[in-house]
């Protein structure tokens, strides 16, 4: 793989230079970002904890990506303006924190349904019985208020917008 630097920003306020670089991976899939940040590290001259890949982009079906990279002054002020999800993407696949629901989060609602469970066998025959009752009677009172909304709303929709139409549209021609 090679390595082509299209711009490079010195940001003195940050403490960091800002990369723009094109790495060519013929034959190769896209390097991950662990991969480009090795390589920004050795073409920089720095250690690694202090370079950070922001993004990484390649055309459908080309051989190059195009790469954003900051590379810090010093480390501990990369801990601080760097946000924890660009840390946790620059890490080994091992290492990155993961963002799926913890056990805490799945052992309250595992407990809720089995106590639960006996209950609604006791009870499904009553609220069953209802809600079929229920669902025909709203069905019932649904068609019975479409027709009665609909043929009042269209007679006097339609004569009053036509004949105001007409006569407006003949004057200004």
């Amino acid at each position: 793989m090679s390595v082509e630097i299209v711009s490079e920003h010195v940001n003195v306020l940050l403490g960091r230079k800002d990369a723009k670089l094109i790495v060519h991976h013929e034959g190769t899939g896209t390097p991950d970002r662990l991969a480009i940040r090795k390589i920004a590290s050795d073409h920089f001259k720095t250690p690694q904890d202090k370079v950070f890949v922001r993004s990484v982009q390649t055309r459908t079906g080309g051989s190059s990506a195009v790469c954003q990279v900051e590379v810090y002054d010093d480390s501990k002020v990369a801990g601080q303006i760097v946000p924890a999800y660009v840390k946790n993407r620059n890490l080994p696949p091992g290492q990155r924190v993961s963002r799926k629901k913890g056990p805490d989060d799945e052992k309250p609602v595992a407990p809720a349904p089995k106590a639960a469970a006996p209950e609604k066998k006791a009870e499904p025959a009553k609220p069953a019985a209802p809600a079929k009752e229920s669902k025909p009677a709203a069905a019932e009172a649904k068609p019975s208020a479409k027709p009665e909304t609909k043929p009042s709303a269209k007679p006097d929709a339609k004569p009053a917008a036509k004949p105001a139409a007409k006569p407006d549209n003949k004057p200004k021609a």
